[in-house]
């Protein structure tokens, strides 16, 4: 993680309260995860951290737009995201005592700051959606026309189609409830 040290933040020295930070994503940043679900992408990170005497919240603003393979034709469209999360990070004298949750960053006296590039890969990450397809299917600038009309060829027609011209079928309707 040398390569991202510019998303660590030095929390020793900074003074109780509400500090901000501000980080751009680029794709860059997505080549420095190897198996990232996107491959690329421009997005601004607004990050406020609220420094406590005893904790660190961390609130995450992520806004842009990242590219996406459509699982349609298989061509890369943009997807805007608004992400907002948030984490704390809980200061302790003993490393053996306490272990990292989902919720909760432990954070030694050894430690002098905080690599947030994680946070930001993990929450873009989640913001992926299952099933990745476009707004307007097959009618975008960005879809693979050629794509899509050989999934048509494929396709057969529609299943009234298929149903309607299949003699197999005939004999089932025929069969009462």
């Amino acid at each position: 993680m040398k390569s991202l040290q510019q998303y660590s933040i030095p929390y020793t020295g900074l003074k109780l309260g509400v500090h901000d930070f501000e980080f751009e994503v680029t794709d860059e940043f997505f080549s420095k995860f190897e198996y990232s679900l996107v491959k690329s992408g421009k997005l601004k990170v607004k990050l406020d951290l609220e420094k406590q005497e005893t904790m660190m919240i961390l609130n995450f603003y992520i806004s842009g737009e990242m590219m996406l393979g459509c699982d349609v034709c298989l061509a890369d469209y943009p997807y805007q995201v608004e992400i907002e999360e948030r984490q704390i990070a809980k200061f302790t004298g003993n490393a053996d005592l306490e272990e990292d949750t989902e919720e909760i960053i432990v954070l030694t006296k050894n430690e002098s700051e905080i690599n947030v590039a994680p946070l930001i890969y993990e929450y873009i990450n989640l913001a992926v959606p299952y099933i990745n397809r476009c707004a307007d299917e097959g009618n975008t600038k960005w879809c693979d026309q050629e794509m899509i009309e050989k999934l048509r060829q494929l396709s057969g027609g529609t299943k009234e189609e298929n149903e309607s011209g299949d003699p197999r079928w005939e004999a089932l309707k025929n069969i009462k409830k």
